[in-house]
């Protein structure tokens, strides 16, 4: 297995974050080499300023926190972010669209995907696994892997749970091993990180990748 830290992308994405919380993020990065950042959109031009050519992905977020943004709004978010300098976009499923039993869920997956990968990035969709059942999950899942999405992620972290073990497992169980899966939402700890990572996660959003990775580094008694 990757070195633990390389799994994590270390989020803030509370109302209240400010220029401060940008060079937290990257100093923390920095100093515990973890794979990015995760932080808002507004943020993320000047999160590349501080990254200065630092091997730190830079992830922002599309359509957050409840995704029902119409496609033309996302698209026009995304390309925004883009052009700041984002690597990886994690948008929002339109699970309003999807619970409908929409087609355009996919096609706009597939809009946002060809956009990103046309840029040399990486698009991950939440699916927001707290609202679905594992039927929908599995639905979703596939939605994405036919719309060519990189990655499917659990959690915004604004509903009422987060990633859970059961739900990567299905996940993964469902994807084909070229679509990777971030967990995120309520993983605070080593042991749940790790468990996570050994059910098929391939990321780790967290806003406490800090304490989990120094939480690692202390021996057993």
């Amino acid at each position: 297995m990757k070195n633990l830290s390389s799994y994590i992308e270390q989020t803030n994405l509370k109302p209240i974050f400010t220029d401060a919380d940008v060079y937290q993020l990257v100093e923390d990065a920095a100093k515990y080499k973890f794979h990015g950042i995760c932080l808002p959109p507004f943020w993320v031009k000047k999160a590349k300023r501080e990254i200065s050519g630092r091997d730190i992905a830079l992830v922002t977020v599309i359509g957050f926190p409840l995704g029902y943004n119409m496609t033309e709004t996302k698209m026009e978010e995304a390309k925004i972010a883009l052009n700041d300098g984002a690597d990886e976009l994690d948008m929002v499923m339109n699970i309003s669209a999807f619970k409908a039993g929409m087609p355009w869920v996919k096609i706009e997956m597939a809009k946002l995907a060809n956009l990103a990968h046309q840029n040399d990035a990486l698009l991950k969709v939440i699916i927001e696994t707290a609202y679905l059942s594992d039927d929908e999950i599995v639905k979703a899942c596939l939605v994405c892997r036919d719309a060519g999405v990189d990655f499917v992620k659990t959690s915004t972290g604004f509903a009422a749970h987060g990633a859970k073990l059961e739900h990567i497992k299905l996940m993964r169980e469902t994807l084909p091993i070229t679509v990777g899966i971030k967990a995120s939402g309520g993983i605070k700890d080593y042991k749940t990180a790790m468990k996570l990572i050994e059910a098929g996660a391939d990321r780790i959003g967290t806003s406490s990748g800090v304490s989990i990775v120094n939480e690692a580094t202390i021996p057993n008694p």
